[in-house]
């Protein structure tokens, strides 16, 4: 008898064991901007965004249990990398997700890989991310600026706009946007006539517009985003750009963006997305959802992607029954497939790079749109094999041969 009690003993303490040995514990940091130009395409969306991610995962994943903790990186590398370190070394953050602003972005990727945690970048949008800056512990997921160059640059030069001028954000983003953007422009026969570079978060874009229009070139192009864009846009409607005859080339618009501009100053914008809220009858589920936290606004695909990179993250999570590794948690993030109801089925790929559609847009006019948020008209659906950047011309280190 003794043996026997001694023996079911045992047998509970080794189940217990292994309950506890099943239970997996998370730690995600949103590295967001929640306070100047980008909060809108990002910020508390993105948080809203990754919150639903964690409830529909744990739900049918119990005994992974996860935490969210955000933070502003105010567009600063050096706060950002500083927010990042913290985290991972005193706060045991094992994932960063979001980060728009390239320039963070960039930083935050080389702590993340000297740490060995995982960093999932939906905001930023710098091609080099999955370019010549990869690296084992990043995974760049929602878009980035030769998808955005190749989808907007190609269809403007196509459709007669063949010579450009650009008003660029000068620091990381805009600089690859440009680039990439220009040899697009000029692969296709088109001609770049100039460029001027403004500081981040400007307001004052008379000068910058002038020496658009004196160029005569056929489009302006935009290598800015959020309320640079924004403003940028605004202030060629007083300068009569479109009226003169010349087009903006919203080379990164988002919802966002439409919604504070107002269709009536908007209209007629070409632009490239990955994610529009409007497109199906999921993706308008899905905001419904996201609207309980931020009425009246509509998500972008930066938030979108912050939702669907957190699920996969913590689906491979999950499938390692760890988060502490961060190399082989994005190994297997890379060897499962993605599969939500956001972006469809898609891949990690070798250099980090997520792949799936993208989608050719022109904003409405004001008596095209039916309801609130009825922003875009379809122009074309660009594959997933052929949105973003072909794997081996990115010069990624990862990628052999």
């Amino acid at each position: 008898m003794k043996r026997m009690l001694g023996l079911t003993a045992l047998a509970t303490i080794l189940a217990c064991s292994t309950a506890i040995a099943q239970q997996v514990t998370v730690k995600i940091g949103v590295l967001t901007d929640m306070s100047s130009l980008y909060t809108d395409l990002a910020g508390a969306g993105s948080v809203a965004a990754a919150k639903m991610a964690i409830a529909d995962f744990t739900k049918d994943n119990p005994n992974v249990k996860v935490e969210l903790i955000s933070s502003d990186h105010q567009n600063k590398p050096d706060i950002g990398s500083g927010v990042a370190s913290q985290w991972f070394d005193v706060d045991k953050v094992d994932m960063i997700i979001d980060t728009p602003n390239s320039g963070v972005a960039l930083a935050v990727s080389q702590v993340t890989t000297t740490k060995n945690k995982v960093f999932v970048v939906s905001g930023a949008a710098a091609s080099d991310l999955t370019g010549s800056k990869c690296n084992a512990n990043t995974v760049h997921w929602t878009y980035d600026t030769w998808m955005l160059a190749n989808g907007t640059g190609k269809a403007m030069v196509k459709t007669g706009g063949d010579t450009w001028f650009f008003l660029t954000a000068d620091y990381a983003f805009g600089q690859a946007l440009e680039r990439d953007t220009s040899a697009v422009v000029e692969k296709n026969g088109g001609k770049v006539l100039g460029k001027v570079r403004h500081p981040l978060n400007t307001n004052d874009f008379s000068s910058f517009l002038l020496q658009a229009q004196a160029s005569k070139a056929k489009v302006i192009g935009l290598a800015n985003a959020g309320g640079d864009t924004i403003n940028a846009i605004k202030a060629g409607a007083e300068f009569g750009i479109v009226a003169g005859g010349q087009k903006f080339a919203g080379l990164l618009v988002f919802a966002s963006d439409v919604n504070a501009l107002g269709l009536q100053t908007a209209q007629g914008l070409t632009l490239t997305e990955t994610w529009y809220w409007d497109a199906n009858d999921a993706n308008r589920a899905w905001t419904k959802r996201w609207q309980t936290e931020r009425p009246g606004k509509f998500p972008t695909m930066v938030q979108a992607g912050v939702y669907s990179g957190t699920l996969h993250y913590l689906k491979a999570v999950a499938a390692v029954k760890s988060a502490a590794d961060g190399k082989e948690v994005v190994a297997k993030m890379k060897e499962l497939p993605t599969d939500d109801a956001l972006f469809g089925k898609g891949v990690v790929r070798a250099d980090g790079r997520k792949t799936h559609d993208a989608f050719l847009f022109e904003v409405k006019k004001p008596a095209e749109s039916k309801h609130p948020g009825d922003f875009y008209n379809l122009l074309a659906t660009i594959p997933a094999e052929e949105a973003f950047r072909p794997i081996a011309d990115g010069n990624c280190p990862l990628v052999k041969g």
